[in-house]
Parts: C-alpha cells; sequence; structure tokens
C-alpha cells in the first residue's frame, strides 16, 4: 500500500506542534532522536523530518506529498504551492526592527540603507510595493546581530513574543506579513496519495473544530427557550430537553470561541442559569 510522505520542520516550536497535530489525529509515528524519517504505526503516513526553508524545493521536486510548514516560507520560496488547510499554531509575524536609538515612522526612512534578512524576496516585494530601494544582506541565522556589529541599520525577520528583539536592542517598526503554520501539498499526486491526504485533512478539520469551539449546556424556564434558542447559533439548532423540575429544560449547544463571552452574557442576561462549559476533542459535521 501506497503511503503519504508528510515533510515537518526538523526541531524547534513547529516541529512539536506538528507532531501534537499528528497525535491528535490518531496518528502514531514511531519517530527516535535524531531520525530523519519515520512511518506511522496506525495510518498510510511517512514523516521526513526536514529544514524549514528546504521542504518548498522537496515539495515541487516530488520527494514529499504534503508538508505542515510556516506559510512565511511559501510566500518565501514556494508561492507556487498549494495550501490545503491553514492549522492556526506556530504564529508569528514577519517585521522590520531597527535599533532602539533608530527613530523609525514609516518604511520610506529605509530608503538606501542596509536591511539584513532571511527573507530577502518577500523584503524585496514589499519594498517594491512601497516605491523603496534599499541594500539587502541576506543572513541565514542569527538576523538580530547584524546592527550591532554594523553590518545593517535594519533587520527583517520572524518575531514571535519579541524578546529577542528586546535582548538584541532592536524594536519592532513594521510588520510585512502575519503567519501561522500551514498544510501545504504537491499540485500533482496520486489519486491514492491524494485520497490519504483527504482523510488526513478531515481528521484535522475534526480537531481544528472542535479546539475553535465549546460544548455548552445550560437550564431555562420553557417562557424563556424562544430567546436563548435564538442567541445560540449551534451547528443545526439546539438540543432541548425537559428536566424533572416541571416548566424547565435543559438546553445543549456549541459555541465558537470567538464569540463566547458575549453569548455567555447574553444568555445569562436571558434568564439562563446553571451553565456548564465543556471543551470538544473532535468535532465531526
Amino acid at each position: 500500500m501506497k503511503k503519504l510522505r508528510i515533510a515537518v520542520q526538523k526541531s524547534g516550536r513547529l516541529n512539536e506542534d506538528s507532531m501534537k497535530l499528528l497525535k491528535n489525529i490518531g496518528i502514531s509515528v514511531d519517530n527516535g532522536k535524531d531520525q530523519l524519517k519515520a512511518s506511522a504505526r496506525n495510518f498510510p503516513l511517512e514523516v521526513f523530518y526536514l529544514r524549514n526553508g528546504d521542504i518548498p524545493q522537496y515539495l515541487r521536486d516530488g520527494v514529499i506529498d504534503a508538508a505542515i510548514i510556516g506559510e512565511n516560507i511559501l510566500i518565501e520560496k514556494g508561492n507556487d504551492l498549494n495550501i490545503v488547510e491553514r492549522l492556526g499554531f506556530s504564529k508569528c509575524k514577519v517585521s522590520i526592527a531597527v535599533p532602539k536609538s533608530t527613530k523609525y515612522t514609516n518604511i520610506k526612512e529605509l530608503e538606501g540603507k542596509r536591511i539584513a534578512t532571511s527573507y530577502p524576496n518577500t523584503v524585496n516585494k514589499f519594498l517594491n510595493r512601497n516605491g523603496v530601494k534599499a541594500n539587502i544582506h541576506v543572513i541565514n541565522g542569527s538576523v538580530e546581530i547584524a546592527p550591532n556589529i554594523g553590518l545593517a541599520d535594519a533587520i527583517v525577520d520572524i518575531v514571535s513574543s519579541g524578546s529577542t528583539l528586546f535582548k538584541n536592542n532592536l524594536k519592532e517598526g513594521e510588520v510585512l506579513l502575519t503567519s501561522e503554520a500551514v498544510l501545504a501539498s504537491s499540485s500533482n499526486l496520486e489519486p491514492e496519495i491524494k485520497a490519504i491526504l483527504d482523510k488526513m485533512q478531515f481528521r484535522i478539520q475534526a480537531v481544528l473544530k472542535g479546539t475553535n469551539n465549546k460544548y455548552v449546556l445550560l437550564n431555562a424556564p420553557n417562557h424563556k427557550l424562544e430567546a436563548i434558542i435564538n442567541i445560540l447559533p449551534g451547528m443545526k439548532s439546539p438540543t432541548v430537553l425537559p428536566l424533572a423540575q416541571q416548566g424547565w429544560s435543559s438546553i445543549h449547544s456549541v459555541i465558537n470561541k470567538n464569540h463566547f463571552w458575549e453569548i455567555i452574557d447574553q444568555l445569562k442576561e436571558n434568564g439562563a442559569e446553571g451553565i456548564l462549559v465543556c471543551p470538544i476533542e473532535n468535532m465531526v459535521l
């Protein structure tokens, strides 16, 4: 039986989040320390542990079929590749940073300046859009040190918490783009491999929907049911069950976490009591 070949980052936070996702969708991978390839025990899958920046070319060359990769890498090196699913983790920004002592109000101030980065394509596109000409110095790794040693006037790099910039006496000047982990694939997949990828994507979507929603149970007097049901979005419609106490019902529904507290406040204002909130592990529609 053929296997889906998927790449993940060799190490770091994206590796950890990717392996956690595979575990959450029920795929057990026998990966040992420093392995570059491992097979799943219970799913037709081979995992390749690669450098993030190398993954787009491996996808193009057909060495791998799919990858969990930072969107920022695809923007820099793989605009021609397909994003199958946005995964919502490993979020970051690609930003311009300058020394704290430097005044920065807009991109025009970098006209003629030296910018150190690992993202030359992304930076050049941004500069061109804004009509700015600057000198790009391509550096792989430890970009933050460039202004301190006189190599550059500014840098463009990934920013997560901002602590690395702070430690290197830098400040964020402008955000070029935001990024998150995505599931990407080759554009030329065999039907059998595409079917495996679709099955995997279905599982991922179930986990993501579960993560993004909460299961809510509440009690309400029957004369308030219509008002409360109108507040609840639900998947199709809430479940309503009679309680032992006459004139009362129990309502079960699902609420998106982004609107959770707003809806909870409305429910309380409309007579809901005994509100119980539970996490959802998977949500299959």
